[in-house]
């Protein structure tokens, strides 16, 4: 079983930042991908960024490309989201998607896992 923890959400004006942080337990963090999606209200859920096992590569929606950076510390267990620029249509719950796989390609395969979530929203 993996448990995945999100946390630093908030509400910020647009144009400005914030860092997500996922902390990942069960299993083999560094074993696997690791993604970030979100979803706002009325819309289904939809992917933000992907990072392979070992940081590199990187796969980001194109909606954020540019803004957003995912990066991850396997020594904390930890992958984290840094938002900047944010807009208000950035609003939406951000979770973290735990054992993926980010292919050759550079799309990535959700894993079965989940965080609870984390609410960013962003005025405008």
């Amino acid at each position: 079983q993996v448990q995945l923890v999100e946390s630093g959400g908030g509400l910020v004006q647009a144009g400005g930042s914030l860092r997500l942080s996922c902390v990942a337990s069960g299993r083999t963090f560094s074993s696997y991908a690791m993604g970030w999606f979100r979803q706002a209200p009325g819309k289904g859920r939809e992917f933000v960024a992907g990072i392979s096992r070992r940081g590199y590569p990187t796969n980001y929606a194109d909606s954020v490309k540019g803004r957003f950076t995912i990066s991850r510390d396997n020594a904390k267990n930890t992958v984290y989201l840094q938002m900047n620029s944010l807009k208000p249509e950035d609003t939406a719950v951000y979770s973290c998607n735990g054992n993926g796989v980010l292919y050759e390609s550079g799309s990535y395969g959700a894993g079965d896992y989940w965080g609870q979530g984390t609410q960013v929203t962003v005025s405008s």
